[in-house]
């Protein structure tokens, strides 16, 4: 792990040690997409859940969205830098994505371990996408929606610390 990560992190679900099991998710631990260089995603590309989605309204999740945001330790809130978060109903893939791709979050920009002193010459922010429609369908209560965004989001927020993928599998965060 890089050495210029801020203290707190890695953040590990349920306080555990590395390897730990995470919250109770719903998702296979296998789903996992990976973006461009710029880009960094969560989710499962081309998953299938059974079960009919959990209805949710837009209110309710944006609010689960901000208790998510809470459980990110004050160090590492304050650390971030020029980041900012929302909330869309559905990933539509790109060129080159798979037509069937399913994201239930998305980092856009340059983690803070890859940013140089030419970094802040009016940059745009990084952003974080996290998708509605794909959380509500793989979720069947609302305990599990508010659990799936609470991973989704932590999850996004390491890509802006730099922390990737693997790591965050072998962490418990995939």
């Amino acid at each position: 792990m890089p050495v210029n990560l801020p203290p707190g992190l890695p953040i590990l679900p349920d306080g555990g040690a590395p390897g730990a099991q995470r919250m109770s998710s719903p998702l296979p631990n296998a789903g996992s997409k990976t973006g461009s260089a710029a880009g960094s995603a969560s989710g499962s590309a081309g998953a299938q859940f059974p079960g009919v989605p959990f209805d949710m309204s837009p209110e309710d999740f944006e609010a689960a969205v901000g208790d998510a945001l809470l459980l990110i330790p004050d160090k590492a809130a304050k650390a971030m830098d020029n980041v900012a978060i929302f909330i869309e109903d559905d990933y539509i893939p790109r060129p080159g994505d798979e037509p069937d791709t399913v994201l239930l979050g998305l980092y856009e920009g340059v983690p803070l371990t890859e940013r140089d002193s030419w970094w802040d010459a009016g940059s745009l922010p990084d952003r974080i996408t996290i998708f509605r429609q794909p959380i509500l369908d793989i979720c069947g209560s609302r305990e599990e929606v508010i659990d799936e965004v609470a991973i989704t989001v932590i999850h996004e927020i390491a890509h802006h610390f730099g922390i990737g993928d693997d790591r965050l599998h072998e962490l418990g965060w995939g």
